[in-house]
């Protein structure tokens, strides 16, 4: 469990950790009046909650995660993450905490670690008794999830089920998907492979963003009158892996000419096999998904689909928001993506047929 600084300025820390009779006696209250203050409770004036306030920032006082949640609330969110080291989810969660700037809640990360079991980060999550949670791409079953939504405020980011119980958010993956093939089409590519993810097979995937950006590729190839060149090729989902078998593929005496990636840090990968073997944008062509804060830096320059961390990150924070307090119906949000084209594309050398 990795903690996040959360969005509220706070005061001196001290080595020794405040109690609730430190904070009456610098703020020259009673106990009973600081509780009152911490719940938020009826009745509470300003000038006291101002003072309260006042010496829980000077000593750095934080109350209990278990005391808060017998009060009713933790005022912690918490998020289900892959790894930690996905560019894109970065911002996202950037943006998340700028969000909740104003609100008393803070975040906390459960990385699902490199077995991805994003079930028991979620569990873990749960135990931690966080008021909300935002799962990102979770391979955990729809009634599972549907469980857990029923219980307590949830956001998938990465699916696209229809759910009942917890709300989505995510790219239109199929639009962003056609325009990315129809840019390397119209470039004159042919032998177009992709690069996906292995949880994308996951049974309990069929509706995560690489799934469909998968099936959606093979359609377009097909379409394009090209289903028998079509190649997904299934990696970890690591700069290093997407590396280490695009190195494999360009070895192949029929290489792609162009490489559809997944999303951006599977294209760092791919882009870094490709410059170590002196090639060029012409002789293999390399596209991303998610326009990640290094895909528009010169020596990247990476084509790639645009979709925005930090309208995903205000959204997260104000559908977690409006759960906690008190809407029940689902939302499912769809964003428009948009294509960024780059460097990392060009005409082919060759026909790729």
């Amino acid at each position: 469990m990795v903690t996040a600084a959360g969005p509220r300025g706070g005061g001196t820390v001290t080595d020794t950790k405040a109690t609730i009779a430190d904070v009456a006696r610098a703020a020259g209250v009673s106990r009973a009046a600081v509780s009152k203050v911490l719940r938020s409770a009826y009745g509470v004036s300003d000038a006291m909650r101002t003072k309260v306030q006042a010496a829980i920032d000077e000593l750095g006082y934080r109350p209990r995660v278990a005391a808060r949640a017998m009060r009713g609330s933790s005022y912690i969110l918490g998020i289900e993450i892959p790894n930690t080291a996905n560019m894109f989810l970065d911002r996202v969660l950037r943006s998340l905490a700028s969000a909740l700037v104003g609100t008393p809640y803070r975040v906390i990360i459960a990385p699902a670690g490199e077995d991805e079991n994003s079930t028991k980060a979620i569990q873990e999550l749960v135990d931690y008794q966080v008021d909300g949670i935002l799962a990102i791409g979770a391979n955990a079953s729809p009634d599972w999830l549907e469980e857990q939504g029923r219980m307590r405020p949830l956001v998938m980011l990465g699916r696209h089920e229809p759910s009942s119980s917890y709300d989505t958010i995510g790219d239109d993956d199929v639009l962003g998907t056609r325009l990315l093939m129809g840019h390397l089409h119209e470039l004159g590519h042919r032998r177009i492979a992709h690069l996906s993810i292995t949880t994308a097979n996951h049974p309990h995937m069929w509706h995560s963003s690489h799934a469909v950006r998968s099936r959606t590729y093979d359609a377009i190839m097909r379409e394009f009158g090209l289903g028998e060149q079509a190649r997904t090729v299934l990696v970890t989902p690591t700069e290093e892996a997407a590396y280490q078998r695009t190195l494999v593929l360009l070895e192949e005496p029929n290489r792609p000419t162009a490489i559809f990636a997944g999303h951006d840090e599977l294209a760092l990968g791919v882009l870094r096999a490709v410059v170590e073997k002196g090639l060029s944008p012409a002789d293999v062509s390399v596209v991303g998904y998610d326009d990640s804060s290094i895909a528009s830096h010169p020596l990247v320059s990476l084509t790639t689909i645009r979709q925005s961390a930090d309208v995903i990150g205000s959204l997260v924070a104000q559908m977690l928001l409006e759960r906690i307090a008190g809407r029940t119906e689902a939302v499912h949000t769809v964003l428009t993506p948009e294509l960024r084209v780059r460097r990392s594309t060009a005409p082919p050398l060759h026909s790729g047929t």
